[in-house]
């Protein structure tokens, strides 16, 4: 047996020696790897810090962004509210000027017993009355006999052949034009000549 014991020592001998050579590399390859973890850590932190200030920086973008986007959609809306209510102002001031006619249509055919001269009177004053607020409204006709026809304020209904009268003069009104400030709000509808 104390054959095999030496065998044994014999064997135990190489596997201590390995032991004994083994330590000293594996501290050199966990100290190679802590300076390694200790670059690749700082490189990951440095790419962290880097990846958290782009986020800050994408964060505040897009909060920036958000606070145009609701800016841009309530101005629009108050935009939009600003423009009816102006429509309205401006359809109701329209409207006061021309109740006033109004009432006097009202009055003239209240009036039980009246001659066709008074009839015939009434109209003569609400129709004056009627053209003061359209002139008040900034309103103006177009379209008289004699003028000479121009197509963006005239549409000619009719043509007639006549030597006597000269080239594109308006002939008749069959309905008179109107037109607020330079904008054609109806154009007059007329008899031009050659």
């Amino acid at each position: 047996m104390p054959e095999n014991e030496s065998v044994d020592q014999v064997n135990e001998c190489p596997a201590k020696e390995a032991e004994a050579q083994d330590p000293a590399p594996e501290k050199e390859t966990e100290n190679t790897k802590k300076k390694g973890f200790s670059k690749a850590s700082k490189k990951e932190q440095e790419l962290e810090k880097k990846l958290h200030e782009l986020e800050e920086a994408l964060a505040k973008q897009k909060d920036q962004f958000l606070r145009t986007a609701a800016e841009y959609d309530n101005y629009r809306k108050r935009s939009e509210r600003e423009k009816a209510a102006v429509y309205a102002d401006a359809t109701a001031a329209a409207i006061l000027e021309i109740l006033p006619v109004e009432d006097n249509l009202e009055r003239a055919l209240a009036q039980k017993e009246c001659t066709v001269e008074d009839l015939r009177k009434g109209v003569e004053m609400v129709q004056a009355q009627m053209k003061a607020c359209l002139e008040k409204l900034g309103v103006s006709e177009m379209g008289a006999e004699g003028e000479t026809f121009d197509p963006a304020f005239h549409n000619a209904v009719m043509h007639l052949e006549d030597e006597s009268l000269g080239e594109n003069v308006i002939v008749q009104v069959f309905q008179k034009g109107y037109k607020l400030g330079d904008k054609v709000v109806r154009h007059a509808m007329v008899q031009v000549a050659n």
